[in-house]
């Protein structure tokens, strides 16, 4: 009988023993479902506008400019923005606007008539461009619309420098050293090239 009794409480700790490591087991995993998370990203990308390309890019300018703009208060201290502008102007042809009519052959020579080089973009470049430094500035709202304008002005600016040091000249004498040699080689004559 004592056998048995032993027996019976050996069965009951063993019971008890993997009824309460069944239960540890499940609460942590139940734990471990509640705190796991993933991430869901749903993309729906559309092509809005499908555009043909005939520009041939000439020169590009890489530019930095360092604007200090300050607004001037009678009363309150002075706003100021320090600003760094990193950002690249691109001059081009219009290729596309070469017409059959624009290319004459006179015996060993052909005459093309180009379409005037253009800027085809200026942009910032925002990774590299900084604001180093607002100052006066009361309020949220008034440091970013001194932001928006220092950055609206830096676009403007890189293609008023772009534009000072003679991009479009410079995109036309690429034209003649780039583009001519290009074009008497597939002809196998003597090309002059002139701008509309």
């Amino acid at each position: 009988m004592a056998n048995r009794f032993g027996n019976r409480i050996l069965f009951i700790l063993v019971s008890s023993l993997v009824i309460t490591g069944f239960l540890i087991f499940l609460f942590f995993y139940i734990k471990h479902q509640f705190t796991v998370s993933r991430i869901e990203i749903t993309d729906s990308g559309m092509v809005q506008k499908i555009s043909s390309m005939g520009k041939l890019e000439l020169v590009k300018y890489e530019m930095k400019d360092i604007i200090d703009q300050r607004e001037v208060h009678l009363i309150l201290p002075d706003s100021r923005v320090l600003f760094l502008a990193v950002g690249e102007v691109t001059a081009c042809i219009d290729l596309t606007k070469v017409n059959k009519s624009d290319i004459t052959q006179k015996g060993d020579s052909v005459i093309v008539f180009l379409p005037r080089p253009e800027i085809c973009y200026a942009k910032l470049d925002h990774e590299k461009s900084k604001v180093y430094d607002i100052r006066g500035v009361m309020f949220e709202d008034g440091a970013k619309d001194m932001v928006e304008d220092v950055y609206k002005l830096a676009e403007k600016r890189i293609l008023d420098n772009a534009n000072q040091m003679n991009v479009l000249g410079l995109a036309r004498q690429n034209a003649q050293l780039i583009f001519k040699p290009l074009l008497e080689s597939i002809s196998g004559k003597t090309v002059i090239l002139n701008f509309r």
